[in-house]
């Protein structure tokens, strides 16, 4: 491994809160790699920190000579009126048609490419600042929350993008699924360190919980033997026959130590109200249509939705997702047709952005109090408090001070204390870290009330979803497949695409028939290579189960075990020779 980038002994903080405590870290070449931390914890500083723009306390940075690194800007404008093409142009010094085999990877084509860069999606921005990123030709991309407000056509378009990119990426993301897909090795931040392990997120977590429980057994073990030689001490220490093998045995006492082991962080634990409805529809929208003055953004869209359904609205950006539940929020007057909602509806609302329209200068405890109603006791208030993580001096924050996940949890918090029956959720997830996005849909879950629900977290979408409504063509219609589905069918018509560009790119001219029959043998090969490598996880997996049974009970005698994973081991061997065998068959097909 080549190393890019040298991290050693930093240190880094805030005030009185440390961000790194003689942290260190290198991160070679070819690694794509999750960078996972709870919100606060210093990821998005640490990627600061490595661009220059924020200078560590103490320690060093080295960028050795190889580095070349390119940071998408989650944040950045576009100049008023600049073209897409006119900006690629414009911030790589590449020439136009550079810049249009660029977007075209990321499938910006003709018309799009002398749009205005300002007026696109935010799926179509994202795509048009990593084709920018790109142009300079970068060997570590690094990538701070790239998922935030991105359809799930872009996301998947990312995804596919990583996992073929031959340079180094860092990547934060609160997505799980995402990071799974895409990075190969994890990065902890936390506690003021760097924790790196080669492997992926789910083994990295796996092996974390499995040092846990090896210290907790490892104390428990040396207390146990702190306490029988102790009982020795405490019965012979004062007989002058004994007290030579006494003294010996407080010497023993002195030399066994146990393991420091650090208290689990605090994780949010989100408590939605007991809602209990009778069958009946929630909502119906009848031959709606919704937009802005002037401007339809879809129509004819017609749905009933039963009490106590949770329904995730899908589609790319731009095509009507957020107007459509701002109006069914009342936020927006239907252009036409109706919208009647339940008699009993009690409606609580989490918009996009809603974080922006905060007081900030309102503490943490004033704006819940605000937010509560006038039933709620201070007690209420203050479990709920804590339950998204705000403490004792937490409360007495102005608003202004908190960082991003911390204001979308606050938003959350005040809209859970109203104990509404229905709740509408714009992109929910954005923000928060894993950690909080599980507990926030393992809550909706439970929940009893009606969810209607914006987001292209899957992870989110699959805990949380019992029905989809799909925006596209101008209106909205229930989707009759599961999630899982749904995925599956972007997933097969951005394979289609791609094929048809990568063959346009080499130019080949083959009839449309060889054509197609070329892009079917590729999806086919594909989607064996994707269960080829599911198999592979799930029984390496099963073996590390295996293994540490037999590493925590050593003399006992297991023959189905040792049986399981003697087979374990010789098909793990033929699906990785069959993997090997579908890679070099995608790569001559490519």
């Amino acid at each position: 491994m080549r190393p890019l980038i040298e991290i050693t002994n930093l240190f880094k903080k805030f005030g009185n809160h440390v961000i790194f405590d003689g942290a260190g870290l290198v991160i070679g070449d070819a690694q794509k790699t999750a960078v996972i931390g709870r919100n606060g914890a210093g990821k998005s500083t640490l990627f600061k920190l490595m661009l220059g723009t924020e200078e560590c306390d103490s320690g060093t940075i080295m960028h050795l000579p190889a580095a070349h690194i390119g940071y998408l800007e989650q944040h950045a404008e576009f100049p008023t009126g600049e073209t897409v093409l006119a900006f690629l142009m414009r911030t790589s010094g590449k020439e136009d048609w550079a810049c249009a085999k660029m977007a075209g990877q990321f499938q910006i084509k003709r018309d799009m490419l002398l749009r205005v860069a300002s007026e696109l999606s935010g799926g179509y921005r994202m795509r048009v600042k990593l084709a920018a990123t790109l142009l300079a030709e970068p060997n570590l991309l690094l990538l701070d929350e790239p998922t935030n407000y991105l359809d799930l056509s872009t996301l998947l378009l990312l995804e596919h993008f990583l996992r073929t990119y031959r340079g180094s990426a860092l990547v934060i993301s609160h997505d799980r699924e995402f990071l799974k897909r895409t990075c190969t090795s994890t990065l902890e931040v936390e506690r003021g360190r760097l924790t790196f392990l080669d492997a992926d997120l789910e083994t990295f977590l796996e092996q974390k919980l499995a040092l846990l429980a090896w210290q907790e057994k490892s104390n428990k073990k040396t207390l146990a033997q702190k306490a029988h030689l102790q009982e020795y001490v405490d019965r012979f220490r004062y007989k002058a026959s004994k007290a030579k093998q006494a003294q010996a045995r407080m010497k023993m006492i002195a030399k066994l130590h146990t393991i420091g082991i650090d208290h689990a962080l605090p994780t949010a634990r989100i408590s939605l109200p007991v809602v209990i409805t009778k069958p009946g529809s929630a909502v119906r929208a009848d031959k709606l249509s919704v937009g802005y003055a002037h401007h339809i953004v879809a129509e004819n869209i017609s749905f009933d939705i039963p009490r106590g359904e949770r329904v995730v609205i899908v589609g790319n950006n731009g095509q009507g997702k957020t107007t459509l539940l701002k109006t069914l929020a009342g936020d927006l007057k239907p252009l036409d047709g109706k919208v009647a909602w339940w008699h009993r509806a009690d409606i609580g609302y989490y918009a996009q952005h809603v974080e922006a329209a905060l007081d900030s200068r309102e503490r943490v405890d004033e704006y819940l109090r605000r937010n509560a109603p006038g039933d709620k006791r201070e007690e209420d208030v203050l479990r709920m408090a804590g339950n998204f993580l705000f403490r004792r001096d937490d409360l007495s924050k102005t608003i202004d001070v908190l960082s991003g996940g911390e204001k979308a949890r606050l938003c959350l918090a005040g809209i859970l204390l109203q104990q509404h029956n229905v709740l509408l959720l714009d992109e929910p997830t954005n923000h928060l870290d894993v950690e909080t996005s599980e507990a926030l849909a393992t809550a909706l879950r439970l929940y009893g009330g009606t969810v209607i629900f914006v987001s292209h977290d899957r992870t989110f979408v699959n805990i949380v979803a019992t029905r989809i409504v799909e925006v596209k063509g101008g209106t909205a219609k229930n989707y009759a497949g599961t999630y899982e589905e749904y995925v599956a069918m972007l997933e097969d018509i951005l394979d289609a695409d791609v094929s048809g560009e990568t063959e346009k790119v080499a130019g080949d001219n083959a009839p449309e028939e060889h054509r197609q029959q070329k892009r079917m043998a590729l999806r086919e090969k594909q989607r064996a290579a994707q269960h080829c490598e599911k198999r592979i996880a799930e029984k390496e997996k099963r073996k590390s189960e295996l293994l540490q049974f037999f590493f925590d009970n050593p003399t006992d005698y297991a023959p189905e075990k040792n049986h399981e994973l003697k087979e374990i081991t010789t098909t793990l061997k033929k699906d990785e020779d069959e993997l090997l065998h579908l890679l070099g068959e995608l790569d001559a097909l490519r």
